[in-house]
């Protein structure tokens, strides 16, 4: 049998971070290990004609933890880019977050002046406000717009998205739907907002590139776990997995991305899309605009939502109901025991992290800030 001191189970980026502290910070060899033929995880992405394209859909870096991004820059340049995000909402382009602007896009003039001056009126200028608010509202006129919003912005996509019949979509999610009393149409207002100059699959390599860590891919944990001795192990991938599934599956919902060539400089108006009311599939996005690449073809992606199966696609988006969490909470009792057992002879220990391990919907961010801060935590 194999020895090794620290085991990553996953080469995504919790997996390659927490990879990065151990071989730079206790100077240890770590040994990381993933399923699939390359590195990265879901933000794993490769040139064609040309073009970065993101394999698991787009991938734009937003924070406004400093730390997180100091970090990320020690192994990147980046190329700064705000992203833009439209929706085909009554056959028109409209900002996403639905915004002033955006009211000028689908309502007659003199309707959208109405509103936008009622908008003023009640609300901060720069604020994100729920449309429970304008639900609440004892002024007709905002109580319609929050149903529009509801129905042209958010049912519709959510309803593909998630797989959901409308009447079971939670009423406190959708509540959180907002209009930004802006004309920023900008889909994230962070105060750091880019891209790695030489995409995330070069930035990953290059936090793994470190003689103490050795990468070791396609590569399945269940194949190997009664193969490889170790101490320490950080599991990046889904927690019930790690357990043999004992109390059951933990529900995910997936995506089958298609993707398109096109023998012409664009396509769409932004790298970005949605489809809320029209077409199967939720957005399209066209990856020539995020680094500003030039070429005389275009690349576009696809997204049609889909249930998760094990083995046939990836695990993308948990699925935040009260019934998953006390399944997840099941699956965290038998990760205490089995390091409470260390105390009574058992040598390893096991941390789980990340959208997998935690079971949540983290941004890239996110992701970091977790990663940074178990490693100060254990190391």
């Amino acid at each position: 049998m194999e020895k090794v001191e620290y085991l990553v189970v996953g080469c995504g980026l919790s997996g390659a971070i927490i990879a990065e502290r151990i071989a730079s910070i206790e100077k240890q060899k770590v040994l990381v290990i993933d399923k699939r033929d390359h590195i990265g995880g879901n933000v794993y992405d490769y040139k064609q004609y040309g073009i970065t394209v993101h394999k698991y859909g787009p991938h734009v870096f937003h924070t406004n933890n400093k730390e997180v991004w100091d970090y990320l820059s020690k192994f990147t340049e980046w190329y700064y880019f705000m992203y833009r995000v439209k929706a085909f909402i009554d056959g028109k382009e409209v900002n996403i977050p639905f915004n002033l602007d955006s009211l000028y896009k689908v309502f007659p003039n003199t309707l959208a002046q109405k509103l936008e001056e009622k908008l003023l009126n009640n609300f901060k200028f720069n604020s994100k406000i729920p449309i429970l608010e304008l639900k609440n509202s004892s002024d007709n006129d905002l109580q319609f717009l929050a149903e529009y919003i509801y129905e042209k912005v958010f049912l519709g996509y959510t309803v593909k998205q998630w797989g959901v019949k409308p009447e079971d979509i939670d009423s406190l999610v959708s509540a959180r739907v907002p209009i930004y009393i802006s004309k920023d149409d900008r889909y994230f207002t962070d105060k750091y907002q880019a891209i790695p100059k030489n995409g995330y699959t070069k930035m990953i390599e290059n936090i793994l590139n470190n003689p103490l860590i050795e990468v070791r891919l396609k590569t399945d944990f269940k194949d190997v776990k009664n193969k490889i001795d170790y101490d320490i192990m950080y599991f990046t991938g889904s927690i019930d997995e790690l357990f043999d599934y004992k109390h059951g599956k933990l529900p995910y919902r997936s995506l089958n991305i298609e993707f398109k060539k096109y023998d012409k400089e664009f396509m769409q108006s932004g790298p970005q899309i949605n489809y809320p009311e029209n077409y199967d599939y939720t957005r399209s996005v066209e990856y020539k605009y995020y680094l500003d690449e030039k070429s005389d073809k275009t690349i576009l992606s696809y997204e049609y939502p889909c249930e998760y199966k094990d083995g046939k696609n990836e695990r993308y988006y948990p699925i935040p109901n009260e019934d998953n969490q006390k399944l997840y909470k099941k699956y965290l009792k038998e990760l205490l025991k089995l390091n409470n057992a260390r105390r009574t002879g058992n040598p390893r220990w096991i941390y789980v992290l990340g959208r997998l391990g935690d079971y949540k919907y983290y941004n890239m961010d996110e992701v970091v800030e977790k990663a940074l801060m178990l490693a100060k935590e254990k190391l």
